[in-house]
C-alpha cells in the first residue's frame, strides 16, 4: 500500500481506497482475472503512478476508483463512500463532482471551441457560472488566449492542457489519468507531468496516474508497479526540488 502522508500534514485524508479489490471478466466463456487482492490509499494532495505493462490492470484500476466499474471482491471508498453501495443517480453525482477524466486522446468535442469544451461538464450540471469557470480554468493551464479557437486548430500539447482544464473546472478532489502523455512528443510529455505535479501540490488534489513512463512516475510521490493484475512493488521516487 502507498505511504501516507503523516498524520500532521493537512493533505492526509484519503480520497480514494482500494480494500483487497479483485476484478473477474468473463472472455469468451473463459474467466479472466484483471485485479487480484490489491490494496492501494490514494490521499488528497498527492500523486500516485501506476506502471507496468499493457494488461497489467492499471486501466481496470483506474475505471474502479473513478466508479465506471465495480469489483468482484473487496471495496473501492471514494471520499469516505463505498462506490457499489450507490445508486446510479449518486455515481453520477459523483463522478460528476468529485472525480475528473483525462484521457490519451484527449477525447475534447470537434464541433465546440475550447472554453464550450471545457464548460460543458458545468452546463450539464446547469451552473450559471460555467463560462467564467472555463475561463478561470483555461487561465490557470495558460491556454485563456485559445478559448475561441476549435480543436483541430491546436497541437497535441495544447489540446491536453484543455482536457486537463475540462477535468478540473468542477473541482474534483480526484484526478485520474489513463496514458496521458501517450500521444505526446518527449518535451510536451514533460510539461504535462509537471502540470499535474503542480495540480497535486497547488490545488491538493489526488491524481491516480497510469503510465508507460519511468521519467513520468518519476515525479510522483508514490510508484506502484504492477504485474498480472496485482501490487508487485511501491516505491517513492526522490522528492524534487
Amino acid at each position: 500500500m502507498p505511504r501516507r502522508p503523516d498524520s500532521n500534514d493537512t493533505r492526509s485524508m484519503s480520497i480514494v481506497r482500494l480494500e483487497h479489490v479483485s476484478k473477474e471478466y468473463v472472455s469468451d466463456g473463459a474467466t479472466v482475472l484483471a485485479l487480484q487482492d490489491v490494496s492501494l490509499d490514494v490521499a488528497r494532495g498527492e500523486f500516485v503512478t501506476l506502471i507496468g505493462r499493457s494488461g497489467c490492470g492499471k486501466s481496470t484500476l483506474l475505471n474502479l476508483a473513478g466508479a465506471m466499474d465495480f469489483p468482484t471482491m473487496g471495496k473501492v471508498i471514494v471520499d469516505g463512500v463505498v462506490t457499489s453501495s450507490l445508486r446510479e443517480s449518486e455515481l453520477t453525482r459523483l463522478r460528476r463532482e468529485k472525480v475528473g477524466f483525462i484521457f490519451q486522446s484527449f477525447q475534447l468535442l470537434p464541433t465546440l471551441s475550447v472554453v464550450e469544451n471545457v464548460e460543458l461538464p458545468l452546463m450539464l450540471a446547469a451552473r450559471s457560472d460555467a463560462r467564467d469557470a472555463a475561463m478561470a480554468c483555461l487561465s490557470w493551464v495558460e491556454m485563456d488566449l485559445y478559448a475561441a479557437r476549435m480543436p483541430f486548430q491546436l497541437s497535441g500539447g495544447q489540446m491536453q492542457r484543455i482536457a486537463i482544464a475540462r477535468a478540473l473546472v468542477h473541482s474534483p478532489l480526484l484526478l485520474l489519468a489513463d496514458e496521458p502523455t501517450g500521444n505526446l512528443d518527449t518535451t510536451t510529455s514533460d510539461l504535462i507531468i509537471e502540470l499535474l505535479r503542480r495540480i497535486a501540490t497547488e490545488k491538493s488534489t489526488a491524481i491516480l496516474m497510469a503510465t508507460h513512463s519511468l521519467e513520468a512516475a518519476g515525479l510522483s510521490d508514490t510508484m506502484v508497479r504492477m504485474r498480472d493484475g496485482q501490487v508487485e512493488e511501491v516505491l517513492q521516487p526522490a522528492k524534487k526540488v
